[in-house]
């Protein structure tokens, strides 16, 4: 199934890990673990954020994508499935 998921830094914990390093590292690792079919950044309601395109057939493993970014960054985390247009349209009635 295709997701997307959205991240958000606090501004202060994107404050420190942007100085130390930490938050390029954690954004790298999980564009790498989800072989992510895009990668966009951005600011989201003047946070550091972002949003990550990829395959995950296996539900069990979105824990392992979760987990680094929520314990180095703070980050608030959103996961919902995404369409394509080929897919929306084998889903809607001709």
């Amino acid at each position: 199934m295709r997701l997307m998921m959205k991240f958000t830094i606090p501004v202060e914990r994107g404050n420190e890990t942007a100085r130390d390093g930490t938050q390029l590292q954690a954004i790298e690792s999980l564009v790498k673990a989800t072989n992510a079919e895009a990668a966009y950044f951005t600011m989201i309601d003047g946070e550091r954020g972002g949003y990550i395109f990829f395959e995950e057939a296996d539900q069990a493993q979105l824990t392992r994508l979760n987990e680094p970014m929520l314990a180095a960054l703070d980050a608030a985390i959103e996961i919902v499935p995404v369409l394509t247009i080929d897919d929306l349209k084998r889903g809607l009635p001709n």
